[in-house]
């Protein structure tokens, strides 16, 4: 390891579990990764080193290892051997912005504001806010980033006259707070995710490279008087986000 955390003292593995032994030793290099005891940028022994010290056969590191690869946490290089690539960040499925999820998280999210008008509103805009007759809408497009690294494209449809936010406003704070503080009351969205590949100008905002997999999601949310307040639809960086879906058993 060229990092002071050493495997051989701090994976312990239960040969008596009915986990694999694999996947003990993956579930225990990722937490290291997720809470920092392994960086970004640290290298992993190669597979032999890392087998002998940890007293396993080869084909099990070898399996742990790619289960995190898989994952995008770690990553092989030609040369330099396996190592930490910057951990995903991992959204919940809630009704909150990219932006209050972030600084949750503990990031520092930045906008770059590519778009902010009102403009006419067609047909098909005024379907997507569910009102018919509306002649204007405000026009969003942001590229959002957290510590420096772009993450989404965001882009949004508001019925003109909900708020009316400046440029400083949307590089500083998430669309959801702004609303908010207009005294708009969030009550419940519906939302659809997706995914796609990267087009010319998703890969330039983004740092991808074109037709890199990207996630897409479109969201129609509603205040408590049932009215739409906004549309949105964004894409991610499947390299660098994922949602997280919690799952209840239902009955059986």
């Amino acid at each position: 390891m060229s990092t002071s955390w050493d495997p051989a003292r701090e994976i312990v593995v239960d040969p008596g579990s009915p986990e694999p032994m694999y996947f003990q030793v993956a579930k225990q290099l990722h937490a290291a990764i997720e809470d920092g005891r392994l960086p970004a940028g640290a290298r992993l022994d190669n597979e032999v080193d890392l087998a002998a010290s940890l007293r396993m056969s080869r084909p099990t590191i070898r399996q742990a290892i790619q289960s995190l690869v898989n994952q995008g946490l770690l990553v092989r290089r030609r040369g330099v051997g396996t190592q930490v690539v910057r951990t995903k960040v991992s959204r919940p499925i809630r009704l909150s912005s990219l932006f209050d999820d972030l600084a949750d998280l503990g990031g520092k999210p930045e906008s770059v504001v590519l778009l902010n008008q009102v403009e006419d509103a067609d047909v098909d805009v005024a379907d997507l806010l569910e009102a018919p007759g509306l002649t204007r809408v405000r026009r969003l497009k942001r590229v959002r980033s957290s510590d420096g690294e772009p993450l989404a494209v965001m882009n949004n449809y508001l019925p003109d006259g909900v708020i009316d936010p400046t440029d400083d406003e949307l590089r500083e704070k998430g669309l959801y707070q702004l609303l908010r503080s207009a005294g708009v009351r969030l009550h419940a969205a519906q939302q659809n995710i997706g995914a796609r590949l990267a087009t010319e100008e998703d890969a330039e905002l983004l740092d991808e490279k074109p037709g890199a997999a990207l996630l897409t999601m479109q969201r129609t949310t509603y205040d408590d008087t049932g009215r739409v307040v906004e549309h949105g639809w964004h894409v991610y960086r499947a390299s660098r986000y994922s949602f997280n879906l919690p799952l209840t058993i239902g009955p059986q």
